[in-house]
């Protein structure tokens, strides 16, 4: 049975105060930080978008089997009617009994605001984009805490997410993801191009020990 995760504003609002995140991910590191009109530029587009991002989430468990070979760096895993040829995503869930699949966004009025900057600004859209990268995955990092809490109830533990993309996990698996989880309840599509859309979203596996 799916569930779905949509996360308050006041879970959000601290997300905002990671301005350091949106720095790395346009570049910067610890040796070489934004100057004073840069800083400001990504305190104001994380304000922005903070008002605008409807973060949704959908998920499920499936039962799982997975064959795993090391020495041969052979690796598959089955779950529902799906069957995945990949040693990485094997190595990750072997000794899981269980594995949850989800999909994350962080809806429609993110993307709208980075293409609205493009025309305008390309500085403030690159800082959006960036900005945009850090909300997703603070997004997914509060469902992941929330799967494991509710993992953690059942006596189990959690492995660390996996997403389509990673390793030699192909983004054909995408398709299984958009099958399984009714992913239009929460507005997200999948292209001919196995491009998500909205674009600031997130599709992964968490093995379940």
């Amino acid at each position: 049975m799916p569930q779905f995760f949509m996360p308050s504003k006041n879970q959000m609002t601290p997300l905002a105060r990671d301005y350091s995140e949106i720095a790395r991910y346009l570049g910067y590191q610890k040796i070489s930080v934004p100057d004073e009109q840069v800083s400001a530029l990504i305190k104001t587009a994380a304000d922005e978008m903070l008002e605008i991002i409807q973060p949704q989430s959908v998920y499920e468990d499936f039962d799982l089997s997975v064959e795993y070979d090391e020495e041969k760096g052979l690796g598959s895993v089955a779950f529902s009617d799906v069957k995945i040829e990949s040693k990485d995503l094997a190595r990750n869930l072997r000794e899981c009994s269980k594995v949850v699949l989800f999909a994350s966004t962080l809806g429609a009025q993110c993307d709208q605001l980075i293409r609205r900057a493009q025309v305008k600004n390309q500085v403030k859209a690159a800082v959006f984009q960036a900005t945009g990268a850090m909300y997703i995955e603070k997004c997914v990092d509060l469902l992941n805490e929330k799967i494991k809490e509710e993992t953690a109830a059942l006596g189990k533990s959690t492995r660390p997410r996996f997403s389509p993309g990673y390793g030699d996990l192909s983004l054909q698996v995408q398709k299984s993801f958009f099958r399984l989880l009714p992913c239009q309840r929460i507005g997200l599509t999948l292209m001919d191009t196995l491009i998500m859309s909205p674009e600031k979203s997130v599709t992964a596996f968490i093995g379940i020990i």
